[in-house]
């Protein structure tokens, strides 16, 4: 942003004509399409062909004329207006090499934004901010899945073109539906936290709205080529937006392909395309409609979290999921997204007026692929009992000698043993029966959505901004099998019951063909909002309110044999009504300091994925299942002096009465090994400072500091019940009708899996009037925790199954010591960032290089807790040797990479 020294003309008459010719600083061309306006009057003019603008006014005295265009600096002339006109003569526009920089470093977040676990950054809605602190915490911090405030990304809300994207089953945006589309995704609206937005009411995390329209995009071509080793190769991408027609249309297409043989990881292939097309048509000045499509497929092997003792076997790097199949690798784990949307929009604005009313219909599928056993061993070479540990742990003594023979051959055949698959299929004892299969978890949604919003001045000091939204949506969830390896058929039955999946259906299940599971959930979602704004000359005041309505209801196609009277079918329809409201105060001290803060208080509908305890096998739903409650509250200080600007702030959100439904494989006598883990009246806290600030030592050098002191931690001890199977089952089992309540967890002060909740950086960047620039900043996180297993943390976990009251040589301090919840290590990272411009025969010609984690180090950026162990004595023999083999899994960051990015526009 450029501030232009005062201009004064004194008078008194009505209206004052105020022009202009706006250039190209480098090559003085003219530019159109430039907007212009007064910043007390809503309604701008753009510059014609010659660059040249004529705005008139009716405001006096001390008024800002703002000069703004995408990929520009925005310019400022202070004016005291008069009875006369002012020319401006001509102006000069400046390339924004920020803008630069952040389209190069969207890219950077794209594998931070969800690992393999669903353990995801929220950096993806930190890009459309100036706001130092976010940016940091978006491009470096991000790296070691950094969360701002500690939240989920369900808590933010993104708009595309007036439809929210946040998806019903997990309250999260698929970020991959437009990944590959920072050219035409790169017009991006902020609306931090709890701040007002004219365009819905908003979540705690706060409202990216994203304006893919033709409209707000500058006329001309670009082109684009990227080399990486992060989590793809290479990168190409083009976009053509056009000028307006004669007849009011403009047109953008945007085509983009990423692809590497393996990333990063070894043997994570990565495959991905993105199509972009939107017309849109100016009906007059006032009317806009639009139509776009966005077509967007990523597909990319994935990769596995890894216990000590197999990242001291194999290096942090180390991957068991591929092996070499005819010579070439293949990944036994890939996770496929398609989900094409096509948007309708029509846009009505005039002044400060706006309605804008938009709907949409998505379609697609996203798809996790796997190897299942029937029958036969385990084939991951990371298995429990082909490791060291199985041998060091046993129950009759440490097995040295075997535990050698392990590691030796865990270290000969540590990679996914494809050829063995086959050969296993294609034994005559078989009989063409499958003892092995590659299948596929599907995810098929179709989603309407209708969207209306409108922004109403009564006033000079009053604003209203009121909006409904309509969405349904229709999860349709199977298992397919893509590759019997060889064999003929699957026998389409449970492994540990030996009962039948699909009673309706064949027993022996083809290629291609669905078995195992095979249901729809259908959601139907109304949401409305009022929001109220009150402008004074040092005061802004908003309040907002929202009332909303859910449904939810399953529809089971297999008769499954475990869930006979509640497998087929649909479930009874669950009805949801929640309601929140938010307000704000902002107090400006003065022009250079100013005070803002809001306070939230609402309810809303558990999360689609945490409703049925096991969806895939039957109708029941969660016993006393309840919505959740949210209460959030922050404080900011802002600061604009001349060298020096940023943001301090504080924070406290308390989430009640939330539930989790979590599945794994246990050793406790509860029946089947495969349970369903329900958790209910769980509560997290989070609280804590945010600082950012940026000094400007010079006209070219900036240096900056940004800090975070969080502490996320769970605030309740939930309730936790175990729910399984009783095929089979006996006694007691049986007659818990598969469900045994463990009680409370006592978790109340544990931290939360939140990625690091302190983090502190310095930043040091040079920027050339020469169009060149260079920046360097040093990372520190810390106070990052792992998951935690709430089944252990459990009183029942204490007891024996097989005397009913609690182990005879329990220890409290081994217990304790054994839960003990310490932070990961923290992380050091030291990050490049260069790039330089050039403006060649009309030709802007941009390169961009970013070098991350420069001194290779290696951290573990997440982690879990394994629940294998299902009660205290197993627990104790496992770690025995100081080796577990259910001891902690964890996700390894990236060591040094590198982007290079090179780009032409024209």
């Amino acid at each position: 942003m450029i501030l232009a020294g005062i201009i004064t003309v004194n008078g008194i008459a009505q209206e004052v004509v105020i022009k202009g010719r706006v250039l190209e600083f480098l090559d003085r061309k003219e530019l159109k399409g430039i907007e212009v306006r007064l910043e007390s009057e809503g309604e701008p003019v753009m510059t014609d062909g010659s660059g040249e603008f004529l705005l008139i006014s009716k405001s006096k005295g001390h008024q800002k004329l703002l000069i703004s265009a995408p990929q520009y600096q925005t310019l400022i002339f202070p004016l005291v207006i008069g009875s006369q006109d002012i020319d401006l003569g001509p102006v000069y526009l400046k390339r924004d090499l920020e803008v630069e920089k952040t389209d190069n470093l969207v890219t950077l977040t794209e594998a931070e934004l969800i690992d393999e676990a669903g353990n995801e950054s929220n950096s993806g809605f930190l890009q459309a901010t100036r706001d130092i602190f976010l940016n940091r915490a978006a491009f470096d911090f991000g790296q070691v899945f950094f969360r701002v405030r500690g939240y989920d990304s369900r808590e933010g809300s993104i708009l595309v073109n007036g439809i929210p994207m946040n998806r019903n089953w997990d309250g999260r945006p698929q970020w991959n539906n437009w990944g590959g589309l920072n050219d035409v995704f790169r017009n991006q609206e902020f609306s931090y936290g709890l701040e007002a937005s004219d365009h819905a009411f908003g979540r705690p995390m706060g409202i990216t709205l994203i304006d893919a329209s033709p409209f707000g995009a500058r006329p001309g071509i670009r082109i684009s080529a990227a080399a990486s080793n992060r989590t793809y190769r290479n990168r190409l991408m083009a976009t053509y937006h056009s000028e307006t027609g004669e007849k009011g249309f403009r047109h953008t297409l945007s085509l983009s392909r990423r692809w590497a043989e393996q990333g990063y990881v070894t043997g994570t292939p990565y495959d991905a395309y993105s199509i972009f097309v939107s017309s849109g048509v100016a009906l007059n000045p006032n009317h806009t409609l639009g139509l776009t499509l966005i077509n967007a497929y990523n597909s990319r092997g994935r990769s596995a979290a890894l216990t000590d003792e197999v990242a001291e076997l194999a290096g942090p790097r180390y991957n068991p999921y591929w092996g070499l199949l005819g010579g070439s690798t293949r990944n036994s784990r890939n996770r496929t997204i398609h989900e094409p949307v096509i948007m309708l929009d029509y846009d009505y604005s005039k002044n400060d007026l706006r309605f804008r009313i938009a709907a949409a219909f998505q379609t697609g599928s996203t798809g996790f692929s796997r190897i299942g056993y029937y029958d036969a061993p385990n084939p991951d070479p990371t298995y429990y009992r082909y490791l060291p540990s199985f041998y060091l742990n046993s129950p009759i003594g440490a097995n040295f000698s075997g535990a050698e023979e392990a590691r030796m051959s865990f270290l000969k055949r540590s990679q996914w043993p494809w050829w063995s698959l086959y050969e296993a299929n294609n034994a005559p004892a078989q009989a063409g029966r499958a003892a092995y299969v590659y299948y596929e978890d599907q995810r098929e949604e179709d989603i309407f959505s209708l969207n209306t919003v409108f922004n109403l001045p009564l006033s000079r000091n009053v604003k209203i901004d009121a909006g409904v939204l309509l969405q349904e949506s229709g999860i349709r969830s199977f298992s397919r099998l893509n590759d019997l390896l060889g064999a003929t058929f699957l026998l389409d039955e449970d492994n540990f019951s030996n009962t039948r999946n699909d009673l309706n259906g064949m027993i022996e299940k083809k290629e291609g063909e669905i078995f195992g599971y095979h249901y729809r959930i259908d959601t139907g979602h109304l949401m409305s909002f009022i929001q109220t704004r009150f402008y004074w000359k040092q005061w802004d005041f908003y309040v907002a309110g929202e009332y909303a309505e859910k449904s939810f209801q399953r529809d089971g196609f297999f008769l499954n044999e475990r869930y006979p009277d509640a497998s087929l079918g649909k479930s009874e329809a669950l009805n949801f009504r929640f309601w929140g409201i938010k307000s704000g105060l902002s107090f400006g001290i003065n022009s250079r300091h100013w005070i803002k803060a809001h306070v939230y208080n609402g309810k809303r509908p558990p999360l689609l994925k945490h409703i049925f305890v096991n969806p895939r096998e039957s109708n029941r739903i969660v016993p006393g299942l309840t919505g959740e409650s949210v209460f959030s509250s922050d404080i900011n200080y802002y600061l604009r002096l001349q060298r020096l600007k940023g943001r301090v702030s504080a924070y406290y959100s308390r989430f009640q009465h939330e539930t989790e439904v979590n599945f794994f494989y246990v050793d406790s006598g509860f029946g089947s090994d495969f349970v369903q883990e329900v958790v209910t009246g769980l509560d997290r806290l989070h609280k804590g400072l945010e600082m950012g600030l940026e000094y400007e030592i010079s006209p070219v050098v900036k240096l900056s500091l940004v800090a975070a002191a969080g502490n996320f931690e769970y605030a309740s001890d939930p309730d936790v019940s175990i729910n399984f199977d009783t095929s089979g089952a006996e006694g007691e089992l049986r007659q818990s009708n598969g469900r045994i309540d463990l009680g409370p967890a006592l978790i109340k002060g544990y931290k939360l899996p939140r990625g690091p909740q302190t983090a502190l950086s310095f930043g040091i960047e040079y920027r050339d009037p020469s169009y060149w620039w260079v920046g360097v900043t040093a990372n520190y996180l810390a106070n990052n925790y792992r998951d935690i297993a709430f089944i252990k943390r459990t009183r029942s976990f204490l007891i024996d199954p097989d005397t009913g009251v609690e182990f005879e040589n329990f220890s409290e301090e081994k217990y304790q010591s054994l839960l003990k919840h310490e932070p990961l290590p923290p992380v050091y990272l030291l990050n490049l960032t260069a790039g330089k411009s050039w403006l060649h025969k009309g030709k802007y010609i941009s390169a961009f290089l970013s070098a991350n984690n420069l001194f290779d180090e290696a951290f573990k950026s997440g982690g879990y807790e394994q629940s294998r162990n299902g009660n205290y004595g197993q627990m104790s023999k496992d770690n025995l040797s100081g080796s577990p083999s259910f001891g902690p899994k964890y996700w390894y960051g990236f060591g040094r990479t590198f982007f290079l990015n090179l780009a032409i526009s024209f």
